[in-house]
């Protein structure tokens, strides 16, 4: 059996290989997609014996946290629509962006896209699911800024990035905060609590933290701008991240969470009303737009919402519901989408306003299109028909909940218009001419929407072939419990069947009424003006505003002045700290202090000398001044070996100074009133009282020798050495010492590099 974790590695191996032959445009690349596909069918005989397949390695044991992997019902469809529909776009691809610029570096990032997304959806830890988590956020900015020399691909895709990673920040605090609650970061442990966790007072804050990263990454309401204007993106980025794949994260997180929240009011409630918000907005901005990517976009709005909706709904009716309609939107979405692209790429538009009569010269693509088309609008056999008629059914056995029925009613109707605007208005109808000569594509461009648009005929004439092997394991999972359902497409004459034919007759009359209802809907200016993706342009303004506002006030240019906050401000804290929780307390000097009073007259007088420096050299001497004082007190304080190192290092340094400042070009001393002399001083003399406090608290605290004790009795046997403060710095603090030895060699080189550069301004001069 193939090991889960080899799957997801060689996803992520296959990258550079699947770039370079992307970059000549062979057809090959989908082969790496399809094998993973066959990998994780090899799961399926797994899951129809009810059993479940985890895979744990050790990752950072000290924090509790494993590389844990998991194959149920619900990842396992996740990872087959992701490998499934990634064959037909990569193979799509091969064709449509032939001759395209950076090719090499596209399929690369797609490859490493697809790879995050199985193992975020495979994941059975929540740190691991994290990071696949950022990763697909980190692969569509790169997929949808794919043209950087456009300035709206450029604003797409740090919409997009800002967005969902914004969510994704929200998603890691509520997953330490759950980690912390349940105790474990694993998946399968925290259902296995899902009482205990739900009934903590955490788990409202839980469900917000957690609702905010899925509703950014699925584009719910109000966080649904950055979807429809991702679709600047090629159209093979638009139909495997933006219709089946990463669009549905978020998707896949509440359905893996809802067993542990399903129960809890709050759950319920962000997730109906956002879902169904999300399902209205879709449905009114589908209707405004004749970009046929944007609005199959927006369409894609309509059906996240649903699911979301869907999932919010308590009871297994819903969980049923939700993974038929996830399987089915994938198919027809990601059809049309290619479908939309191959209508773009061989007429030169897709403005469907423009388009009509295509049927004649593309009959093939027209009849892929109609077939995705009718599962998309619901029509039977096709297996949309049957998610359909499950959405209402689960809104008709909630009790009272005639609002969310009416709300699928709408957005249904949507999806008709938006079906027929596809298949209808751009095939059939008068010809009309186009920028480019239109006709059918290669076999390599309609491989992947004709094996999608068949798949969705297929199941919805047998839905047995996917039901007990995938759509009830995928359902138990989603519900948290065994379920017993049996998929089929007729379920007689029913309330549901009535509402499928309504949602038909306000279709087709809709559909005839379009472009009067376009155009008065677009002429809401209201829809623009104060919509969220306005909202997004203000609030960027806003933030470099504030960032402007921030620099004028911080980044004075003077770096006394950063000198000066930066002592106040850690003053300030210590001060405030010692004496807020009762540390101050100062020693009884038993002992004479004769030698250390001596010192600190020393070490005062050096100070003011240095104050009192009217030129570079006698400040630095002064300084040194300070440096022996301190060595002396080395000295007195039975440490020899430190004061001679410090005489050394003192005299050394006062030489190199005056060695530089004698060939440094020195401009007019900065001039200072009275009062900033005055601040300095009172700053000063502050943070030398607090850190002259501090240390005398220390003092005054019964000394603990464990440590020295420690090092004297290891140096020898373990360091294999006397000089207990050299043991120390070369061994015990060996990569300490290093690091420092680093940042002294790093600012070496840039002062050297600064010198140099001085030097050949000076022979610029004199040429």
């Amino acid at each position: 059996m193939m090991t889960i974790l080899t799957l997801v590695a060689f996803s992520f191996l296959s990258a550079p290989l699947v770039g370079w032959a992307g970059g000549r445009s062979w057809p090959v690349i989908a082969a790496v997609p399809l094998l993973l596909f066959a990998g994780f069918c090899l799961f399926l005989p797994i899951l129809t014996a009810g059993e479940v397949a985890l895979e744990t390695y050790r990752w950072i044991p000290s924090l509790g946290i494993d590389a844990a992997f998991r194959v149920d019902g619900l990842s396992l469809t996740f990872a087959l629509l992701i490998c499934g529909i990634g064959t037909a776009v990569f193979l799509y691809a091969s064709s449509y962006l032939k001759g395209a610029p950076r090719l090499a570096r596209f399929y690369t990032v797609l490859t490493l896209f697809m790879a995050s997304m199985l193992g975020a959806v495979l994941a059975d830890n929540l740190v691991v699911l994290i990071v696949f988590w950022e990763l697909t956020s980190l692969t569509s900015f790169l997929l949808i800024g794919y043209s950087p020399e456009r300035a709206d691909t450029r604003r797409s895709a740090q919409q997009g990035f800002l967005i969902t990673v914004a969510g994704g920040l929200a998603m890691l605090a509520g997953v330490i905060l759950l980690g912390w609650v349940a105790g474990t970061f694993s998946i399968t442990a925290i259902l296995g609590q899902a009482e205990v966790i739900a009934a903590h007072p955490t788990a409202p804050a839980i469900i917000i933290l957690f609702a905010a990263g899925a509703f950014a990454k699925s584009a719910q309401a109000p966080l649904h701008a950055w979807l429809a204007n991702a679709m600047v993106a090629p159209t093979p980025v638009s139909a495997y991240l933006h219709s089946a794949t990463m669009v549905k994260l978020g998707v896949y997180l509440l359905a893996r969470l809802d067993p542990v929240f399903s129960a809890h009011a709050l759950w319920i409630a962000l997730l109906t009303s956002f879902g169904a918000l999300t399902m209205l907005t879709g449905a009114v901005l589908a209707m405004r737009e004749t970009d046929l990517k944007r609005v199959l976009a927006y369409s894609t709005i309509v059906s996240l919402g649903t699911l979301v909706m869907l999932i919010g709904i308590d009871g297994e009716l819903a969980s049923v519901a939700v993974v038929i309609f996830l399987v089915v939107h994938a198919l027809y979405k990601a059809c049309l989408f290619i479908v939309a692209g191959i209508i773009d790429h061989e007429t030169g538009t897709r403005d469907s306003s423009t388009l009509g009569g295509l049927r004649h010269h593309m009959p093939i693509t027209a009849g892929v299109a109609m077939l995705g088309a009718l599962s998309m609008a619901g029509l039977p056999p096709f297996i949309g028909f049957a998610a359909k008629e499950l959405v209402y059914e689960t809104g008709l056995e909630l009790s009272g909940s005639w609002i969310l029925v009416v709300i699928a009613l709408v957005a249904n109707v949507s999806m008709v218009v938006v079906a027929a605007i596809v298949a209808i208005r751009c095939f059939y109808g008068d010809l009309s001419s186009t920028p480019k000569a239109a006709h059918d594509p290669g076999v390599a461009m309609l491989a992947g929407p004709v094996v999608l648009a068949a798949l969705g005929l297929l199941f919805g004439a047998m839905p047995w072939l996917i039901s007990d092997s995938l759509i009830v394991p995928a359902a138990s999972a989603t519900a948290g419990a065994p379920l017993d359902y049996y998929l089929t497409l007729w379920h007689g004459f029913t309330p549901m069947l009535a509402l499928s034919v309504l949602t038909l007759a306000l279709g087709v009359v809709t559909y005839r009424r379009w472009d009067g209802l376009r155009l008065r809907l677009a002429a809401i200016d209201n829809i623009d003006r104060w919509g969220p993706d306005q909202a997004y342009d203000r609030l960027m303004s806003g933030l470099q505003r504030l960032a402007a506002w921030q620099t004028r006030l911080i980044q004075t240019g003077s770096m006394r002045v950063y000198v000066g906050r930066t002592l106040l401000t850690v003053g300030a804290a210590g001060g405030i700290t010692l004496v807020a929780r009762g540390g101050l307390e100062l020693p009884s000097f038993a002992d004479s202090l004769v030698p250390e009073i001596a010192i600190a007259v020393i070490l005062a007088v050096a100070a003011l000398a240095i104050l009192r420096a009217r030129n570079f050299v006698a400040g630095i001497v002064a300084a040194g001044m300070v440096g022996f004082a301190v060595a002396l007190l080395f000295l007195f304080q039975g440490a020899p070996d430190l004061a001679f190192t410090q005489f050394s290092v003192e005299a050394l340094a006062i030489v190199i100074m005056l060695a530089i400042v004698g060939r440094m070009p020195f401009r007019e001393q900065e001039y200072r009133s009275k009062p900033q002399r005055t601040r300095d001083c009172w700053i000063a003399a502050s943070i030398g009282l607090v850190a002259s406090l501090l240390m005398l608290s220390v003092l005054a605290q019964p000394f603990d020798d464990r440590l020295s004790v420690f090092f004297r009795e290891t140096a020898v046997p373990e360091a294999h050495g006397r000089n207990l403060v050299n043991v120390i710095l070369v061994d015990f603090r060996a990569i300490d010492t290093l690091g420092e030895i680093v940042v002294l060699g790093l600012a070496a080189i840039a002062a050297a590099a600064v010198l140099a550069g001085m030097r050949r301004a000076k022979q610029e001069e004199r040429q």
